[in-house]
């Protein structure tokens, strides 16, 4: 730990300023290629189906309505959650959990790794936190200057510290993480069942146009239709085996990142630490109401900096919420200090009648 805490002063650069501004704008650009591949390839989608299937191909009105109606609600969706996913506001690490200068410098002078570790412990002792090194010393950040939430972890593209990281998603040009992760799960969701629906309903025309009997109306856009249902087919088979595991990591509260490599915490790793039951860690991410789970809305519970852990784990005590909302209904967490003030309340003033909660 002792090599790993540096003084976050960078020195100066080789280059000049005018090249760093070039190399960084650049960089910017480069990183929108693969959103702008993806919103082309949706592009050339709307103009095959819509267009070349749809009016000149289906010969029924009927038909051609009820294909349009649900073409357009899967669309809507599927843009909406991909845009909320894209441009979804990240909010940064809260000043709390940032080393005061004093607190840096008293790091940056301790010349050994428990004298590190020390100063970190007697900082972050106020703050809620239940997640360790493998050392088992409390988990900070060196370029950010700060200690590390509960399921933070610093993503080097972004170059800064994100609340409850799953991965970079080059296909978004952004984290995956606890302000878009909802916004992520309905986009892969919404433009699994867009493909699955391309794929289903360019298959009889498909099958046409290899028999031959395409007909001379829709023969000059043959091509779109077999091409569009073979794009969406390839789609389809990777978005389904992402959104899958992505619902098996959201059933068991994992982000990616901890499907890696467990979560630490004081009794050890722990690839399940923070699952509270597969709907209530459902809930965790798409919140309370059940009316806007599927809109692309922010309804995730809690900041981002506490989550309810098991038993085994806990620095918190379970109380249930007269209205049910938020993670009062699952269990608050708390820092060490507030469970000791807490059980030394319990202990001289206890409730008649009623049960003294054990703090484990």
């Amino acid at each position: 730990m002792a090599s790993s805490v540096q003084n976050n002063r960078v020195s100066p650069s080789g280059y000049c300023a005018c090249c760093r501004t070039c190399n960084m704008w650049c960089w910017r650009a480069l990183k929108w290629l693969p959103v702008l591949l993806i919103v082309s390839i949706v592009t050339w989608s709307y103009y095959a189906y819509v267009l070349q299937l749809c009016i000149f191909t289906i010969e029924s009105t009927v038909q051609q309505c009820v294909y349009l109606v649900i073409y357009h609600i899967l669309f809507i969706m599927f843009a909406w959650s991909y845009w909320r996913t894209i441009f979804a506001n990240i909010k940064s690490i809260p000043d709390k959990y940032k080393l005061p200068e004093e607190e840096l410098e008293k790091l940056l002078s301790a010349d050994t790794e428990e004298g590190q570790r020390t100063v970190l412990e007697n900082y972050a002792k106020d703050l809620p936190i239940v997640t360790r090194t493998m050392s088992g010393s409390v988990r900070y950040c060196n370029r950010c200057v700060l200690v590390k939430p509960d399921r933070a972890h610093h993503c080097s593209i972004c170059a800064r510290c994100v609340l409850k990281m799953d991965h970079h998603c080059p296909w978004v040009n952004n984290c995956v993480c606890f302000h878009n992760y909802k916004f992520f799960m309905l986009f892969l969701g919404y433009a699994l069942l867009y493909c699955i629906f391309i794929m289903s309903t360019c298959l009889p025309y498909f099958i046409r146009f290899w028999k031959g009997d395409f007909g001379a109306a829709g023969s000059s856009g043959r091509y779109h239709i077999v091409f569009a249902f073979f794009v969406a087919l390839m789609f389809a088979v990777s978005l389904g085996s992402l959104f899958g595991y992505h619902c098996y990591l959201v059933s068991h509260n994992r982000t990616t990142l901890e499907a890696f490599r467990a979560p630490m915490f004081r009794g050890g790793a722990d690839k399940n630490g923070f699952s509270i039951g597969a709907f209530k860690n459902f809930k965790e991410v798409f919140g309370n109401s059940p009316n806007l789970w599927f809109l692309p809305v922010f309804t995730s519970l809690g900041d981002g900096c506490e989550y309810p852990v098991r038993r085994e784990h806990q620095l918190q005590t379970f109380t249930t919420a007269p209205d049910g909302l938020g993670y009062e209904s699952m269990g608050t967490t708390r820092s060490s200090v507030a469970v000791a003030h807490e059980t030394e309340r319990w202990r001289l003033c206890p409730r008649r009648g009623r049960t003294v909660p054990q703090i484990v």
